[in-house]
């Protein structure tokens, strides 16, 4: 077994979006920096772009929109020549048809067919007249507001495809906070003052909530961004470690610096001295190889994740459909969300004659989905778009399976006493030691909320003491879809994740 030595100012653990942004700003401001990354070829983590013949896979969708200047400037000075704006289009697919997304009452209605309009019409007057008493999960909040008929139809699932859980299990809260502003009602007397002329606004969805209609986009996939940031520390002669999982890492009590062990596949151990370490690992992970073991081990080892696969396929034709990403809510399939890269960028397929499309499975690691063959995993995508009526799986040329694992932080009953347990001992007992990005705190971030962790954390490491706290940062369901770009300097709200209901 090798040993490989360096000391440097940081070490960073992960090369997500949280792990290289401390990396670019760490090399900018002098400081030296190791990142080791446990992928042997992506950077960008869920941020990347996968590559396969030529063709280039967003694993899950990042639209390029924050409220924060320092994010957006940022971004600009990474990339400053390659964004491209993208139409914005996203819609439900529900036996044989598309629904606007925010939902239209009329158009609903009528794709729904007469006879089932009539039903949901009655189920909704129900709901109206006996709501549901003692209303604490979200099938039953949904319900009161839409009806029964419509709750199965457009809420239920999707949702349990998502997160793995019944409805009946998630808060009503969640339900609330998601689905504000959105009244079957109002929308019915919308369509009906649209009907006789009254109304002569345009039938795009903003009355219920404000979506951004384009949106900027990498034209070679988000992944090109952490290429850059990668190579733009590689040419401040700092390293980026590939294909290096971390194996240990311990803190000498009496110097105050740390010691970071990762082991390549091929068993090569390199050996970090550093006066700080950035983690943007699972705080699960972590936990399990910090030495000696926190106090708090049994609580983050207690943390779950949902997590997802894409299986891309590549298909004859120009284009499929227009949409971004297209929700399946038909139950009589398990795809829950369907991509059309084109859509995203031109540049991310090399025929101007072949499509392609990502169907993303939602699953636990180690469950029938997740375990299965990947040509097993392609003959299902194929069965399914035919079963969905958007291509001809004759047209299909080839197929090909990503993985992702921790997708998701699960917001389980005591995810909250976990991590702050975790958290606690760590600021107590390891000050130098830094959490940031989605899964290195736990938090449902998006992108550029896990970019902010690590620029206060990069801050705070310049200035040699606390002076911003990183555990501020989160994200509100809506910021990518309404408000102005770069209007804010800080990411400060609370995120939207469905939890269970309390016992």
């Amino acid at each position: 077994m090798a040993y490989e030595s360096s000391s440097v100012d940081v070490a960073i653990i992960g090369a997500g979006p949280a792990g290289l942004t401390s990396a670019y700003l760490l090399t900018k401001a002098g400081f030296s920096v190791t990142v080791i990354e446990k992928d042997p070829v992506y950077v960008g983590g869920i941020s990347r772009t996968v590559e396969h013949e030529g063709y280039r896979f967003d694993i899950g969708g990042h639209r390029f929109f924050s409220k924060s200047k320092e994010v957006v400037d940022l971004w600009n000075e990474i990339l400053p020549d390659d964004f491209i704006q993208r139409p914005r289009m996203s819609r439900i697919y529900y036996e044989g048809n598309f629904y606007s997304y925010p939902l239209r009452a009329f158009e609903a209605l009528g794709n729904l067919g007469l006879w089932r309009s009539v039903l949901c019409m009655a189920s909704y007057a129900k709901s109206r007249v006996f709501p549901r008493k003692n209303v604490d999960n979200f099938q039953d909040w949904v319900s009161n507001q839409f009806g029964e008929k419509l709750f199965n139809i457009f809420f239920k699932t999707y949702t349990e495809k998502v997160w793995g859980m019944q409805c009946d299990e998630i808060s009503a809260d969640w339900a609330a906070q998601r689905i504000k502003g959105l009244s079957l009602g109002g929308a019915v007397v919308d369509g009906l003052k649209r009907s006789f002329g009254l109304n002569k606004k345009p039938n795009d969805g903003m009355e219920a909530k404000t979506l951004l209609e384009t949106f900027r986009y990498p034209r070679k996939g988000p992944g090109m961004m952490w290429e850059a940031a990668r190579d733009f520390v590689l040419k401040g002669g700092n390293k980026v470690l590939m294909g290096h999982a971390l194996h240990q890492l311990s803190e000498d009590r009496v110097t105050g610096r740390w010691t970071v062990q990762a082991k390549r596949g091929d068993g090569e151990t390199v050996e970090i001295n550093a006066g700080h370490v950035i983690s943007s690992a699972p705080m699960r992970e972590l936990a399990g190889r910090l030495h000696p073991m926190p106090k708090t081990t049994a609580n983050a080892l207690d943390l779950k994740y949902r997590d997802f696969l894409t299986v891309a396929v590549m298909v004859k034709s120009k284009d499929l459909f227009p949409d971004n990403w297209i929700y399946i809510h038909d139950p009589s399939v398990q795809v829950g969300r369907i991509q059309n890269f084109r859509s995203w960028s031109p540049e991310l397929i090399p025929h101007d004659d072949m499509a392609c499309v990502g169907l993303e499975y939602f699953c636990f690691k180690g469950d029938g989905l997740w375990s299965s063959e990947d040509e097993d995993l392609v003959e299902l995508a194929k069965a399914e778009l035919a079963q969905l009526g958007l291509c001809d799986p004759k047209d299909i040329t080839g197929g090909v399976v990503v993985r992702q694992e921790k997708a998701y932080p699960v917001y389980d009953d005591s995810y909250a006493a976990n991590v702050e347990a975790m958290r606690a001992d760590l600021a107590e007992t390891h000050p130098t030691l830094h959490l940031v990005g989605r899964n290195g705190m736990h938090k449902y971030n998006n992108q550029d909320h896990a970019m902010m962790t690590a620029m206060l954390t990069v801050k705070n490491i310049e200035a040699g003491k606390i002076v911003h706290d990183v555990w501020c940062v989160n994200e509100d369901a809506e910021y990518h879809e309404a408000g102005d770009e770069g209007a804010v300097e800080a990411l400060k709200s609370e995120r939207l994740v469905p939890r269970k209901v309390a016992a």
